[in-house]
């Protein structure tokens, strides 16, 4: 039994994870949770793997003898992909595809992290895994075809996770913005007519590592994952202010007051009870995420 124990351990220990796209906020927070996880991680970013070339990838993958893939690769600039739509289609589709195809070729596991802007945002109750997609932008699009490509592919013992509003310690992110103009402003426009639940990224990247081990399917699976409870962009903002005790005021608006060049959608909450009962995840709630951000950036006051 010790024996059998012994070869168990050896083999997690050698089992090989590539993790894309590893200097964005959830690629970033699996780097800093990866000593507490018995993988043999390669962290990749653009300047070291292109994932929008094909050939590159198998080189990359054959070289390192890859086990499983996390894509946290991905054209997050929402605006921005209205007018640059071939290069969010490349990194959000065509990109996922080439993984999704090698990934099935080599047996390997691959994780894609998507969105909740696959969804119009008409519902009135948590969508699930199973409910319609109607992407209302170029991004969203973009990372529905993503998915879509995947699912064609099929690698076995791959999921989809689909989050939302993400934030963390590393990058640009909604919570470092709300800080960084609380200290400069007395007041602040945001709006309160988008609803959904805010994405600790280490709380996500810690999930993956949890159950990467426990992913055994024939078909891709889809899961949704954010935080648990709902709420609006205003009283994201209203927390983030309190928590670090910054005067400055938050003012409720509507989506109309503050136009973009994207859609976005005003209801895109997810129900969790998938991936929970599937893998046994708890999650946290969106506060204790929050919290927990703001004492890393020395912020809780």
């Amino acid at each position: 039994m010790k024996q059998m124990l012994c070869l168990s351990l050896e083999w997690i220990t050698m089992f090989s994870v590539l993790v894309t796209g590893s200097n964005g906020q959830v690629g970033s927070e699996i780097k800093e949770l990866s000593p507490d996880y018995p993988y043999k991680f390669f962290f990749t970013d653009k300047k070291e793997l292109d994932i929008t070339k094909l050939q590159d990838i198998e080189k990359f993958i054959v070289q390192n003898d890859i086990d499983a893939i996390i894509n946290c690769a991905a054209y997050t600039a929402v605006d921005r992909a209205e007018s640059e739509k071939e290069r969010a289609d490349e990194i959000n589709h065509l990109a996922v595809q080439n993984l999704a195809k090698l990934s099935k070729e080599f047996s390997i596991k691959l994780i894609h992290i998507s969105t909740d802007y696959v969804f119009d945002g008409t519902n009135h109750k948590p969508y699930t895994e199973k409910d319609a997609t109607n992407p209302q932008n170029i991004y969203a699009k973009s990372k529905l075809d993503g998915e879509h490509a995947m699912i064609k592919a099929n690698p076995h013992n791959s999921i989809i996770i689909r989050t939302s509003w993400v934030y963390s310690y590393y990058g640009v992110n909604f919570v470092k913005t709300m800080l960084r103009l609380g200290k400069e402003k007395g007041s602040l426009n945001v709006i309160f007519d988008q609803v959904g639940t805010p994405t600790y990224a280490k709380d996500l990247a810690r999930t993956i590592l949890e159950i990467l081990p426990k992913i055994e399917n024939e078909k891709v699976e889809v899961y949704n994952y954010t935080n648990e409870g709902v709420l609006s962009w205003y009283d994201f903002a209203k927390e983030i202010m309190k928590m670090a005790k910054l005067t400055c005021k938050i003012n409720p608006i509507e989506t109309a007051e503050y136009p973009t060049a994207a859609k976005r959608p005003h209801y895109s909450l997810l129900s969790k009870s998938k991936i929970k009962s599937t893998f046994g995840v708890t999650i946290p709630y969106w506060k204790d995420g929050l919290d927990d951000c703001l004492r890393r950036l020395g912020e809780r006051r």
